[in-house]
């Protein structure tokens, strides 16, 4: 008979069922937080408010091309909030709600999203990496800074978020490899919301989980509910408490599901089943956190009322932030390229602003 040369598991962590309730009374410390959890509702909310608000505005031709995180909002702001101002993100394309939590302004993301190059130089800890639109190279660049942290010996971590697509290619598993064998204060989040743009999760692996990718690399690996909130932000903690105690990185796969169309150039209905989306807007995170603090006494219709009333009120001013910036020189997409900018690319300078004129 052969002899075992490994063996692994991937654990699963929910604590707040799709109906609002615990599953058990062995719960994180966040769980009976209510401030804290009404605060991170707050932002879960401003965050869908701020998603629906930037589709109308590229239907009506006020925005390019843009990535919706509908169904993402418990994720996302359990990323950010569980993070140290000193540590950095290293996004994908729609992690708005965790970029939120970290100072990054709304009118920022519509000026990335509407062309302008300006919402890169976002509020919020300058040392985040800008949206990142190839799919998964993010990844390498935050085991870069990673590496530049354990350098340093500065107690920093960084941490990175890619989609199940995009955890099929090699940037992703390349950074696992990096930080497995320096043992990197890296964080590696894998959002599974089940479709790769129109390829689904079915098609894309046959393996049980994402998460053991991360096992085959040699870094601990773990599944969670995504659209738990409490759970997301408990597996983010430890993940990241791991890294900075210098324990080195891990994986955590978050399994959610992407309500929207993939980008607005998408139309998901050409390939996914109205009941499979109506079945996933029953375990959305924003009604499942919205029941359990209402049914705790924490939360009620007249909080709810306002909620909606000053969110709608902060979206409509930053779209008037956004709208009232106006349009960037022509030299701007020259000037940021080369630090001593070439003669040939100074001539084309030239050229467009003479034209321009």
């Amino acid at each position: 008979m052969p002899a075992t040369a490994a063996s692994f598991k991937i654990d699963y962590y929910q604590f707040l069922s799709p109906d609002g309730r615990l599953i058990s009374e062995d719960v994180p410390a966040l769980a009976r937080d209510f401030d804290q959890l009404t605060e991170l509702y707050r932002l879960m909310v401003a965050t869908r408010a701020f998603d629906k608000k930037a589709v109308a505005l590229q239907r009506t031709g006020k925005l390019g091309t843009y990535a919706s995180c509908l169904g993402h909002e418990a994720a996302h702001v359990a990323i950010g909030s569980a993070m140290r101002k000193e540590d950095c993100l290293a996004p994908m394309y729609r992690e708005y709600g965790a970029q939120l939590y970290r100072g990054v302004k709304m009118s920022e993301i519509l000026l990335y999203w509407g062309g302008d190059e300006r919402g890169n130089d976002f509020s919020g800890p300058a040392h985040d990496f800008a949206w990142c639109v190839p799919i998964a190279t993010q990844c390498l660049h935050a085991a870069g800074a990673a590496l530049a942290f354990q350098l340093r010996g500065e107690p920093r971590v960084a941490v990175t978020v890619v989609g199940d697509g995009g955890s099929s290619k090699g940037d992703f598993l390349e950074a696992i490899n990096a930080a497995s064998a320096f043992s990197l204060p890296l964080v590696l989040v894998v959002m599974n919301n089940q479709w790769a743009i129109s390829v689904p999760r079915s098609k894309q692996n046959k393996a049980k989980t994402l998460a053991q990718k991360g096992i085959a690399g040699g870094l601990p690996s773990v599944q969670v509910d995504g659209n738990d909130l409490i759970a997301c932000r408990w597996a983010m903690e430890t993940a990241i408490e791991q890294a900075r105690a210098g324990k080195g990185a891990s994986v955590l796969e978050m399994i959610t599901y992407r309500l929207s169309d993939h980008t607005t150039a998408d139309d998901a209905t050409r390939y996914r089943e109205d009941e499979e989306v109506q079945a996933a807007w029953k375990r959305e995170p924003i009604l499942r956190l919205r029941t359990y603090l209402s049914e705790q006494g924490a939360w009620n219709d007249t909080q709810e009322k306002a909620l909606q009333q000053q969110v709608s009120q902060m979206v409509e001013e930053q779209v008037q932030e956004y709208l009232a910036k106006g349009q960037p020189s022509i030299e701007s997409m020259f000037d940021y390229m080369f630090g001593d900018m070439p003669a040939p690319l100074r001539k084309q300078r030239d050229q467009a602003v003479e034209e321009l004129r």
